[in-house]
This record gives structure tokens, sequence and C-alpha cells, in this order.
């Protein structure tokens, strides 16, 4: 009974056995449904906490897609393209951030800034799902593996983030 609720308790608690895709999978569902969430709000002070959830989550999120998945999918695919093209979105993406972390929001503006945010996001992760995910799959990389080194470094990001 110990052993059965300490599996239990451990797989739930740590996402190092997770996919790496599969992982990368989940983080855009769950900045989805914050971005569902900011629709739904009505306050400023509500707008300002599920902004500054969605900057965390996209920062740490395409922190650790730069810092450990596309290096490694880029080898494996000998990719000239695919992570190219992720990496200048993701810069677009930080651009986005940059005009809206801490900011009080304001009205239609701040409103129209999350819109584009949120589209460009569905946008980006539309191609790594349909194209990128895939294709790294195919690859030999222990995906697995990937993604215990990924659910680490992140890990490591949200903590240095909520001090």
């Amino acid at each position: 009974m110990t052993t059965a609720t300490h599996k239990t308790t451990t797989a739930s608690a740590s996402p190092k056995a997770q996919e790496a895709t599969a992982m990368l999978r989940a983080d855009h569902k769950h900045v989805s449904g914050l971005f569902e969430l900011y629709e739904a709000a009505r306050s400023a002070a509500k707008k300002k906490d599920i902004v500054a959830a969605i900057c965390t989550q996209l920062c740490v999120h395409a922190q650790v897609e730069e810092e450990i998945f596309y290096p490694a999918v880029k080898q494996a695919l000998k990719d000239h393209e695919l992570i190219p093209e992720a990496s200048v979105e993701h810069a677009t993406l930080k651009d986005l951030i940059a005009q809206v972390k801490g900011v009080e929001p304001d009205g239609e503006m701040f409103d129209a800034k999350i819109k584009v945010l949120s589209e460009y996001v569905k946008h980006h992760v539309k191609e790594e799902q349909d194209e990128m995910f895939p294709k790294a799959r195919a690859t030999s990389l222990d995906m697995v593996a990937l993604g215990a080194k990924m659910a680490t470094r992140k890990e490591e990001l949200l903590a240095c983030a909520t001090v």
C-alpha cells in the first residue's frame, strides 16, 4: 500500500518522466487557458494577475525551448528552417511580453496587446505542434530524457520567477 501510494505521489508530483513534446503541449494548453481567463476577467487587478502569470509561463517556456529543446531538435534534424523561424517568433513574443509585463491594464490598447500576444502564441503553437513536434518525435532523440532535462530546468526557472 505504501509503495503504490508513493508511486502515485511521485508520478503526480514530479513531471520528470514526461516526454518532451507532451510537456511542451501541456505548457501550451496551460497558457491557452490563462488567455481564456484574461478574456473573461473584468477587473484590472485580475487582468494584471493573469498577465503576470502568462508572462512568467511564456518566458520560462521559451527559455526551456531555446536552451534545451531547440538545440537538440536542430541537431537531430540538421534543421536550418524550423528552429530559426521558431527562434525569431520567440523574439517577437518577448517584445510583446515586454510591452505588457508589469504594466497596469489601462483599457483597449492593453487589451489589444494581449489579444495580439494570444493570437501570436496560437500561431507559434500550431506550427510547433503540427510541424516541429512530429519531426522531432521521428528522430532518434530520447524524448523522455529530453523531457526530464527540460522539466528540471523549468522547475529551476519557475523557482527563480517566484522569488
